[in-house]
């Protein structure tokens, strides 16, 4: 009898713990396009939301030699090629194909930092043949016209080439080749990238030669504006490979290139972005205010449905309010709007500021226990977020009387890897009737906003 209460409630289990997505395979899925498997950035699979089969639109669309650009601000990826013009926004279930309104079956949706849209859009907006193998967990992509091999213009089309040594030095890239060859040269943007396509070509007696299906790597450590560059066997028949220079920090780039007893150089001239906006007014304290969640990432749900990151954002916007009354702050947000800064964007907007003080906002669901209740704040390791998160925690609970379930260590990355004081804060549980109608009245928001600032201004000594 315990056995079988054991197991009934292990199952039940189960089923909560069942995320809103799953991925379309346990093993890594496949996407083939006009033949040859694409190669997947790590931990992008192929996911099935509610019954839609999603696909990274970026890969596919570059893959196909379109332009891809990303608005993190209006969640928008705008994707060109020549005349052709298609417009997603994370959320939205409408598209622009050509300045036509196209209605999608499901709205693209933001999943570990990556776009994915419908592959029914995908087949009827981008000129695609598409099948699903859900047994395999393979998407197959076709073009309704394949294009033909270019050719490398000295009569040896037939003739397979060689690559035996990538260097990249002196902001040059150099590659040894049997014989000299044209390269098929695109500029990406967002982030600024330069592919170099070598068509007839395989990799020959190089000292690391990648896999199938796998990329190779130069160490680019001492070069501060290359990310990565990386390299693989893109497509088998016919050979081809690619290079791919990702780069860091560049607002443009330029380049040359030239050929030389089989020795290929792509010479870059490369300009720097502009060091990182930072408040105008030297000598005030820099405070950054995170609302969380936000955009495509909703948060959680609360008692009566609504969203966590409409409070947070209502909240954030009335502590933004009275930051700005203070002469001696300088107040910065991740986002005054319904929009979503990825974790590592918020964390890099805080640390580019040099930030004195950093403080996100939440709200805390545990929806299988609605009689929990109360406010609890989280700082990461240091001792001066501990102290910024006790004093902000003790004006809290007295100016919101929620219960009081103390100041913790959290592992949250956007206190984590934020390099000044930074604390998390779940002012209340939306999942408890209670306390999500005192969160949702503007008396309540008025009072949590005001202790919050209290805190900030304590700890700051102002």
């Amino acid at each position: 009898m315990k056995k079988s209460i054991i197991m009934l409630l292990f199952s039940a289990l189960l089923l909560f713990l069942i995320p809103m997505y799953t991925h379309a395979a346990t093993n890594q899925t496949k996407i083939i396009l006009d033949g040859q498997e694409l190669i997947l950035p790590n931990d992008v699979e192929v996911v099935n939301v509610r019954s839609n089969i999603m696909i990274p639109i970026r890969v596919v669309a570059e893959n196909l030699k379109f332009n891809v650009n990303w608005d993190q601000k209006t969640q928008n990826v705008h994707i060109q090629q020549g005349s052709n013009a298609i417009s997603l926004t994370v959320g939205k279930d409408e598209a622009l194909v050509e300045n036509n309104t196209v209605k999608l079956n499901i709205a693209p949706q933001m999943i570990k930092n990556t776009v994915f849209v419908p592959i029914r859009f995908v087949s009827e907006e981008m000129g695609l043949r598409v099948s699903w193998n859900n047994k395999d967990k393979i998407v197959t992509l076709t073009s309704n016209t394949l294009p033909s091999p270019p050719s490398n213009g000295n009569g040896n089309e037939a003739a397979t080439n060689l690559v035996h040594e990538i260097n990249y030095a002196n902001n040059q890239l150099v590659v040894q080749l049997d014989h000299e060859v044209t390269p098929i040269i695109t500029t990406l943007k967002n982030p600024e990238r330069i592919v170099v396509d070598f068509p007839s070509t395989d990799f020959g007696n190089m000292v690391q030669v990648p896999s199938t299906g796998s990329m190779g790597r130069l160490d680019t450590s001492e070069f501060p504006n290359v990310t990565e560059i990386r390299y693989s066997l893109f497509k088998n028949d016919p050979a081809q490979v690619r290079i791919v220079i990702e780069l860091n920090n560049v607002s443009s780039v330029n380049y040359n290139q030239q050929t030389n007893a089989g020795k290929f150089i792509l010479d870059l001239s490369m300009e720097n972005d502009p060091a990182p906006t930072t408040p105008v007014n030297s000598g005030k304290k820099i405070v950054v205010i995170d609302p969380g969640h936000g955009g495509s990432d909703p948060g959680t749900t609360s008692f009566t449905k609504k969203h966590e990151k409409h409070f947070a954002l209502a909240l954030s916007l009335k502590v933004q309010a009275l930051l700005q009354q203070e002469s001696d702050i300088e107040v910065i947000m991740t986002r005054e709007t319904d929009i979503y800064p990825t974790r590592s964007e918020r964390v890099k907007l805080a640390n580019d500021l040099k930030a004195d003080v950093f403080v996100s906002i939440h709200g805390n669901s545990v929806p299988s226990a609605p009689q929990v209740t109360g406010t609890e704040t989280f700082y990461y390791q240091r001792a001066s977020s501990k102290e910024l998160a006790k004093l902000i925690h003790k004006n809290l609970i007295k100016a919101i009387g929620l219960y009081d379930r103390g100041v913790k260590n959290g592992n949250f990355q956007v206190i984590r890897e934020t390099k000044m004081p930074a604390v998390l804060l779940e002012v209340g549980f939306l999942s408890n009737k209670s306390d999500e109608e005192a969160m949702m009245s503007e008396t309540f928001q008025n009072k949590a906003a005001q202790a919050i600032v209290d805190g900030i201004k304590e700890y700051l000594k102002l």
